[in-house]
């Protein structure tokens, strides 16, 4: 799809077979963690800290009854869709073993302009964003296939105890949810980067 950055790998659709699953690398120069995933913007999306990017079943539910339209699975770009599982209640650095793989819960996903042109809805992204269900951005631990049915295990909960969409939260609209970050190792380094100059006040 034509995105203001020129192209975008946004549109994603449901494969029935394995997919190669790896850690592409830094940001701006790995793209996705899925063979085959195209990702345009490298130098805001990609890299090992968005390998992969996961959204709930129910939450696409919940946005088809309030949009009125159906969502497939993919519609909001995500490489996995999930069920069953409470994704932005997940922890983060939490980790999930799928079939082989091994994924880890690093981060929400902020909502761009791409995603808004994408959907095509009116004030699309304050309209994302007071509704708090982000989805998660995963690393990938162990590399191996993703097939469409596996079971998805939640092990290694980190004690600190601060989940998707509080991150969110802090990283968006609460500000004064912040402090919670910093003893979050587990967050990307470009967050953890963030976090710290808007604490310090730079």
């Amino acid at each position: 799809m034509a995105a203001k950055s020129g192209t975008s790998g946004i549109d994603k659709r449901p494969v029935a077979g394995p997919v190669p699953v790896r850690a592409p690398g830094p940001k701006g120069e790995g793209g996705s963690g899925l063979l085959g995933d195209h990702i345009s913007d490298t130098a805001n999306h990609g890299g090992d800290d968005q390998a992969v990017y996961a959204y709930a079943r129910e939450d696409l539910d919940a946005w088809e009854a309030e949009l009125g339209r159906p969502l497939g699975n993919g519609s909001f770009g995500e490489n996995l869709t999930t069920g069953g599982l409470a994704v932005n209640r997940a922890v983060i650095g939490e980790r999930w073993a799928v079939g082989d793989v091994v994924l880890q819960v690093s981060c929400p996903r902020i909502p761009c302009v791409t995603f808004a042109v994408w959907l095509g809805e009116r004030r699309w992204v304050p309209r994302f964003t007071r509704a708090r269900v982000p989805g998660a951005y995963l690393r990938v631990l162990v590399p191996g296939d993703l097939v469409a049915g596996a079971r998805i295990e939640v092990h290694d909960v980190p004690a600190h105890g601060v989940t998707v969409a509080t991150a969110f939260a802090a990283l968006t609209t609460e500000p004064q949810l912040l402090p919670l970050l910093r003893d979050v190792p587990e967050l990307p380094r470009e967050d953890a980067g963030a976090v710290a100059r808007r604490l310090d006040g730079r």
